[in-house]
C-alpha cells in the first residue's frame, strides 16, 4: 500500500488592492542564471519537444516570457504563434471545471458524498448507482475507459471526442460498464471529467447556465478576455479537453489558484477547495505523481500542484515560492517525465532566490 504524503495547506500570496492584471502583467527582471533554464524549453529539436509558449509568474510578475514555433494549419500556412494567440489546454479545462465545481459545493447544491445522479446508471440494480460526485471528482469511479492516444486498439477517449461519441461526450462516457468496484482504484479517465460537467452543468441550469459560469463566474473575473470554452452539440461543456486562451489568461488562473482562490479583489472558490486539490488523494502508479480534484500533485514539502494537458500543457503553482509556470506547446509522450523534471528544476531553482 502506498503512503501519501501529507498535504500543505496555507502560505497563499495575499493581492494588494488594485494589482490584478486585467489588462497586462507586472514585468520584473528574472534571477541571474534563470533564463540557461528557461532557454531549454526552446532548444530546437530538444528533448523537450516543440514549445509555442511559456510565462513565468513571480512575486505577482512576469519574470519571463517566450512565443515561438507556429500552429499548422490544413487551410492555410503555418501561424505563428504570438502572445494574441489562443491556445489548447486539452486536460488542463479539467481543473477549471474543478474550480466551479468547489463553487457548487461552498453553496450548498452540491455534496460530493452523494451518489451521482447520472441518467444513464438509473436502472434498478445497476451497480454504477454507487458511484459518488467524489469518486468522479477523484477519478475512482471504476468505469471502464481506454485513455490512450493512439491510433492503435481501443481508444475511448479518441472516440468520445472526435468519433461516435463526440455529440454527446458525457452519455458516450457514462454507458461505459464498470471494471472495478466503485472508489476502489484511480483511472485517470476524460470521460468521468465529462461526466462531472454535465452534472454541474444541470445544477447550473443547463447549456446556458454553465456558460454564464464559465464566462462570468470565471474568466470574467479573471479578466481571461481570450478564455473560450467549447460545448458539445448535447450541450455539455467539454470539460476534459477544450478551452483556448492566449498564455497570459492560463496565467491569470495560475495566478488565482496561487492566491487560495482570490482573484481582482472578489473570492472564485472558498481558500479550502484549493488546500483540497493540492492535497494528494491518489498516486499515478506510472509516474509517481498524485491526484486530487481534477488537479495533478508533485507532493513535494510545498504542496507545489498543476493543471496538465496531453502532450505538455502545463499551469504549474507553488504557492510558497510565489511562482506559476505555464508552458504550452507538444511534447512527445515518451519525453513528458523530462518536462516534469524541468519543472521541478524550476522550483527547485526558485528554493533558492
Amino acid at each position: 500500500m502506498t503512503v501519501l504524503p501529507p498535504g500543505v495547506s496555507g502560505s497563499y500570496r495575499h493581492e494588494e488592492p488594485g494589482s490584478w492584471p486585467v489588462e497586462t502583467f507586472q514585468r520584473a527582471t528574472p534571477p541571474e542564471g534563470f533564463g540557461h533554464l528557461f532557454d531549454e524549453l526552446f532548444v530546437d529539436d530538444g528533448p523537450l519537444g516543440e514549445t509555442f509558449a511559456a510565462i513565468v509568474l513571480h512575486r505577482g510578475a512576469i519574470i519571463a516570457e517566450r512565443y515561438d514555433n507556429a500552429l499548422g494549419s490544413f487551410i492555410s500556412d503555418p501561424i505563428p504563434v504570438q502572445s494574441t494567440t489562443p491556445l489548447l489546454s486539452w486536460s488542463m479545462a479539467k481543473s477549471m471545471l474543478s474550480i466551479l465545481i468547489g463553487s457548487l459545493v461552498d453553496e450548498g447544491k452540491l455534496s460530493l458524498d452523494d451518489r451521482a445522479n447520472v441518467p444513464e446508471w438509473s436502472a434498478e440494480g445497476d451497480p454504477r448507482q454507487a458511484i459518488t460526485v467524489r469518486d468522479l471528482l477523484e477519478m475512482r469511479d471504476g468505469l471502464d475507459f481506454a485513455e490512450e492516444y493512439t491510433d492503435s486498439g481501443q481508444s475511448d477517449v479518441i472516440e468520445m471526442l472526435f468519433g461516435s461519441g463526440k455529440d454527446d461526450m458525457a452519455h458516450y462516457a457514462a454507458s461505459r460498464p464498470l471494471a472495478v468496484p466503485p472508489g476502489t482504484l484511480f483511472h485517470y479517465s476524460s470521460g468521468t471529467s465529462n461526466i462531472l460537467s454535465r452534472l454541474a452543468g444541470s445544477l447550473y441550469g443547463g447549456e446556458a447556465g454553465m456558460r454564464a459560469a464559465l464566462e462570468e463566474q470565471l474568466f470574467g473575473r479573471l479578466a481571461m478576455r481570450s478564455a473560450t470554452a467549447t460545448f458539445d452539440p448535447a450541450g455539455t461543456f467539454a470539460a476534459s479537453s477544450f478551452v483556448y486562451a492566449t498564455a497570459e489568461d492560463f496565467a491569470r488562473f495560475g495566478l488565482m489558484l496561487l492566491q487560495g482562490g482570490f482573484a481582482n479583489g472578489q473570492r472564485i472558490v472558498p481558500e479550502w477547495w484549493i488546500d483540497k486539490v493540492r492535497t494528494p488523494v491518489s498516486i499515478d502508479e506510472d509516474d509517481g505523481y498524485y491526484y486530487s480534484g481534477q488537479f495533478w500533485v508533485v507532493g513535494d514539502d510545498l504542496g507545489t500542484f498543476w493543471c496538465s494537458g496531453f502532450e505538455g500543457q502545463m499551469i504549474s503553482v507553488c504557492p510558497p515560492l510565489d511562482l506559476v509556470v505555464v508552458r504550452l506547446g507538444h511534447t512527445p509522450d515518451d519525453n513528458t517525465k523530462l518536462l516534469k523534471a524541468w519543472r521541478d528544476r524550476v522550483t527547485a531553482f526558485f528554493r533558492t532566490v
